[in-house]
């Protein structure tokens, strides 16, 4: 143990010399290794960073919610085959209600943009209008920041209760809590603001809710806007009962709207069911591809870094002839020189290593102050792997060069100059 000790640190101390007194050639031998270790790393870090908001996004619109809709999300088909269908209806919650058994809640909603929100003589306009029926926050995640959600008494009647997005609210008032209990005017129509909803950010996936809206009764919201307009889009979301899987429920709303469209057996369906769990699906796939680009670029720098090690050490082994004849001669075995220069050649590719996830640290300060819509960080799993690859391509790289000077011969390796 204390041999192997001694081993790593005088191969330590080597590297930190060829480090200090050749900067430049060392330098310019392990950017491949630093700019490959960048690339994977940068890669990784940003894909996971994406993926991690992405899917919370996701997560917070319903893993077990159906939403009904004109278009299909998976793109599918051309668009003539969608535009002449209707738009999903307030008047088709109802009966899916009565019809589909496997649904324990089922809401309609409908949103528009470019409306203009007043209060006094301040407005913000191109603010978007969402309406929505009762059971809303059971499909998806409503945390607020202020106030209050609507009652089950405001949604039965046409109450102009509202709940103002964090960026309107922040606007109009400077202060969200002040927000709550004012009369503001949306399109010209009076509004009491009874909640704020809490700061989203840039969402990468949107959903129903962002920072930039208005939240208000549907029974209201159609004296503002018809909901028939081309664009509006509309949208009911039915959520599985406790022990019921999506598919099951799929199926089920699948004969329910036919049922409810008097669409005939040979017809195609005239609607959408869309789940989260294809997109989860197509973004895994893109993932995967995104790394595996990166994982390539990565390889061809780290194979142009690796020869700038050898190089390194082939020239190293030179320096040192005399060196490695006298440790030899005193007794030093094959395998200790053989070990020696191998660490040295993994902490200098290490040093380069190193060097590269610097860069991404840095990189992903600077995006993390330009970014909202998610925060990207380096993590402990990365920094490791960004190691671990340094220290093989290192191996790797001068294993040859390594197994080279252990072969020398002591005598021949003394006499040379």
């Amino acid at each position: 143990m204390l041999s192997s000790l001694k081993i790593f640190w005088n191969s330590l101390k080597m590297a930190l010399q060829e480090l200090r007194v050749n900067k430049l050639r060392t330098f310019l031998s392990l950017l491949g290794i630093t700019i490959g270790i960048f690339c994977i790393i940068a890669v990784l870090t940003v894909t996971e960073s994406m993926e991690t908001s992405i899917r919370k996004d996701l997560n917070s619109l319903g893993t077990n919610v159906i939403y009904v809709e004109k278009w299909p999300w998976d793109g599918g088909g051309e668009w003539w085959q969608y535009i002449n269908r209707p738009q999903p209806k307030f008047q088709e919650v109802r009966q899916i209600k009565d019809k589909v058994g496997s649904a324990d809640a089922a809401t309609f909603t409908f949103s528009t943009s470019g409306r203009k929100v007043e209060f006094g003589s301040d407005y913000m306009d191109q603010v978007a209008l969402i309406a929505t029926s009762a059971d809303l926050d059971k499909m998806q995640t409503i945390e607020l920041a202020a106030g209050r959600y609507f009652s089950p008494s405001e949604f039965n009647s046409s109450s102009n209760a509202v709940v103002l997005g964090w960026n309107i609210a922040d606007g109009l008032f400077g202060n969200v809590e002040a927000a709550v209990g004012k009369e503001i005017r949306v399109s010209s129509r009076k509004c009491r603001v009874i909640g704020v909803l809490k700061r989203k950010g840039d969402s990468m996936i949107g959903g129903v809710l962002n920072d930039d809206c208005v939240l208000m009764n549907y029974l209201y919201a159609r004296t503002i806007v018809d909901e028939r307009n081309w664009n509006t889009n509309t949208t009911i979301l039915v959520r599985s009962a406790d022990g019921i899987p999506t598919a099951q429920l799929k199926d089920d709303l699948t004969g329910a709207m036919r049922a409810i469209r008097r669409l005939k057996p040979a017809d195609g369906n005239d609607f959408a069911l869309n789940e989260i769990t294809t997109v989860q699906g197509e973004l895994t796939t893109l993932f995967t591809y995104i790394n595996a680009g990166g994982w390539m670029i990565a390889a061809f720098a780290l194979l142009v870094g690796g020869f700038g090690i050898a190089n390194i050490m082939f020239v190293t082994v030179k320096e040192r002839t005399n060196i490695i004849g006298l440790k030899k001669a005193i007794g030093a075995r094959p395998g200790v020189i053989l070990t020696e220069f191998l660490i040295e050649s993994m902490i200098l590719c290490m040093v380069g290593g190193g060097l590269g996830l610097l860069f991404v640290y840095g990189g992903a300060l600077i995006a993390r102050n330009m970014f909202s819509s998610f925060q990207i960080g380096l993590s402990i799993g990365n920094i490791i792997l960004g190691f671990s690859i340094s220290g093989i391509v290192g191996i790797i790289a001068g294993f040859i060069p390594a197994y080279t000077a252990s072969k020398l011969d002591p005598v021949v390796a003394i006499r040379s100059n």
